[in-house]
Parts: structure tokens; C-alpha cells; sequence
């Protein structure tokens, strides 16, 4: 079969590799589209330590099932499906709890490190194990599919946080997981909906995806925009979507008293942050990791018109240019937001 290999640090070959054949418990599938996440970008630069070539990337896909292992299951060749990006164990006592993003002995499939290598779906077929399929509903397309786990990453952040009605929700960051965790937000409850990015085009983006108010972060003191645009200088919850120090200050800053602040972006592994702030004023900080059962819910919710994940894709290319699509989302090509790939 045709698979995109990363081979060496920014660097992808098309090569001929063997098709996988699934084990007892696994399912063969026939990929029909594959997103390029933004972990993907960040691993093919060689500085994550999480995507060691050669690798087969992709952790975002859809397909149709192939052949599947002997003691399958609930699954059939033929079907329309997606899957988790996580391949948890279902034994040890995070997944006993439902945390499954908590696994103990959790791998990522797509990503390659000292100690896993789970080869993803940048390629004609993949192999997953049975309990991490979910099926399509008959509305839901590939290509949206393809979107459901960036989706749930989002709507997982917007489950575990306090959302009431009416609520006012600043979200730092308008990349895809920030306008995905918006909407989470939005289905929760939350009654007025703020994004704050440094990018132009990204908050005009954000608008025409409903966002009541946009905030330039660069050209300005964020909480004195807030609180032009709805009254008030801070808000009840407020999601970070980009992991760096400066933003999760601000996204601190903006919290109010008692008030709700999520941590989702991830990229700057250690920060500091101000300990009597959160203390004194008594902000609640969590973090949010990956997804926790939130699939079905989206395919559902984007079934139903209630998620929308189309307008985020940006270009659907074949696999060959998979090359020059890693080039221009690390170079940060303006108004690009998420390619997807067709093996």
C-alpha cells in the first residue's frame, strides 16, 4: 500500500509498505480521509520527541472497515467508521473510572516515542484495535469524520469545566481546538461567547463560526476590550487553547473571582504562573487532556447541524502533497486551519 512516511525532521517520503493485517482484536480499515494535526506539525519538526521517523502519522481519520480479527465483534467489513486517537487498556483503574485519557498504558496512534511506535492512518489502510471504533451515522460525512477528534478534544474540555447558563466563556486562542471548544461551550449553555487571538484573520473566523465578540490581544489591555464589549473586565470561565506562559497569565488574569479557568494548549512544557492570584482569588485551574467518551456526542451533535466542523476545513489534497501541507501549516500560511489528506 501508498503511505506517507516521515522519515527524518521535516522531511516525508510516499513509500510502498506492507498492508497491516489485524490481529484477533483488530480492525483493518480502509482510510478515506486523514486530518493533519497540529501535534503532527509540531512532531515533524524532530523537537517533540513523539513522532521518532520513520513513522506513519495520523491520528484523525475515517474510513471503511476491510477485513476484521477473529474475535471481533459488533463491528463488520463494509461499515463507515472513525476512531479514537487514544488506544487505552480498559483495565487499569483510569479506564475502570471512564478515564480512558488517563490510561495507564495509553498509546497514541500516529506517534512514536522511546518506549511506543503505533504506526497511523497517512495511508491506504490502518489497523486499530476493535474497541476504539465508533460507526458513522448515515448524515455524518468522511470528511467530517475526519474532524471528529479534534472535535472531541474540544467538547471534552467544555464536559469537565462549570458552564451555567448564560455564562459569559473567553477562549484565548481561535485555532481549530479553540473554535471547537466555543462550540462546546456554546451547546453547555454559555450565554455570551468571547475569542482572543493575535490574528486577524483568525478572528474573523471565529465571528462567522458565532462568536459574539472578538479581542485582538496585540493591539491592546484584553481586559479593558472585555469589558467595552460586554460590561465587565473578566469572565466566568475561560478556556486557554495555546500553551505559552504569556496567554495562560492573560487567561489567568481574565478569570474572575471563584471563577473557572481550563488549561488545553500544550506546548510550552513548563511555566510560571502567579500563586496569589489563583490563591487569593480562589480560580479553580484544571486541565484538559485528549478525549473521554465525547465521540458519539459529536458525531451525533454534528448530525443533528448542532457542530459544525466543515468550514474548518481548509483543503482536502490526495496524500502526495502531504509534503507540501505539513510545509504550509508550519509556516503558518494565513487563513489555513486544517488539511485533510485522501490516501
Amino acid at each position: 500500500m501508498k503511505a506517507l512516511v516521515h522519515t527524518a525532521p521535516f522531511k516525508f517520503e510516499i513509500r510502498d509498505v506492507p498492508v497491516p493485517t489485524p490481529q484477533e482484536n483488530e480492525v483493518r480499515i480502509r482510510v478515506q480521509a486523514v486530518g493533519i494535526c497540529g501535534s503532527d506539525v509540531h512532531g515533524y519538526t524532530g523537537t517533540t520527541g513523539r513522532r521518532i521517523p520513520p513513522i506513519i502519522m495520523g491520528h484523525e481519520a475515517s474510513g471503511v472497515v476491510d477485513e476484521v480479527g477473529r474475535a471481533v465483534t459488533g463491528v463488520a467489513p463494509g461499515e463507515r467508521v472513525t476512531f479514537d486517537s487514544t488506544v487505552y487498556c480498559n483495565h487499569c483503574p483510569a479506564c475502570r473510572l471512564g478515564k480512558v485519557n488517563l490510561c495507564q498504558t495509553r498509546k497514541i496512534v500516529g506517534v512514536s516515542t522511546p518506549t511506543f511506535h503505533a504506526d497511523g492512518a497517512m495511508a491506504e489502510y490502518v489497523v486499530v484495535p476493535s474497541w476504539i471504533i465508533h460507526k458513522l451515522p448515515a448524515a455524518v460525512s468522511f470528511e467530517e469524520a475526519a474532524m471528529i477528534e479534534p472535535a472531541g478534544v474540544g467538547m471534552h474540555a467544555a464536559r469537565i469545566t462549570p458552564i451555567d447558563v448564560n455564562d459569559v466563556v473567553v477562549v484565548v486562542g481561535a485555532g481549530q481546538i479553540g473554535l471547537l471548544t466555543g462550540q462546546g461551550a456554546r451547546i453547555k449553555g454559555a450565554g455570551t461567547l468571547v475569542f482572543m487571538d493575535v490574528k486577524e484573520d483568525r478572528l474573523a473566523f471565529a465571528k462567522k463560526m458565532g462568536a459574539d465578540f472578538v479581542v485582538n490581544t496585540a493591539t491592546g489591555d484584553p481586559a479593558e476590550a472585555l469589558r467595552k464589549a460586554i460590561g465587565r473586565p473578566d469572565a466566568d470561565v475561560v478556556f486557554e487553547a495555546v500553551g505559552v506562559e504569556a496567554t495562560v497569565a492573560m487567561s489567568l488574569r481574565l478569570t474572575k473571582l471563584g471563577g473557572n479557568l481550563t488549561l488545553i494548549g500544550n506546548v510550552t512544557p513548563q511555566i510560571q504562573m502567579n500563586l496569589q492570584e489563583i490563591v487569593s482569588r480562589e480560580v479553580t485551574i484544571r486541565g484538559s487532556a485528549a478525549i473521554a467518551g465525547e465521540y458519539p456526542a459529536c458525531l451525533n451533535y454534528i448530525a443533528q447541524g448542532r457542530l459544525e466542523v466543515k468550514p474548518l476545513i481548509s483543503r482536502i489534497l490526495p496524500l502526495t502533497e502531504g509534503q507540501a501541507s505539513f510545509d504550509a501549516l508550519h509556516h503558518g500560511e494565513p487563513g489555513l486551519m486544517k488539511i485533510l489528506l485522501r490516501p
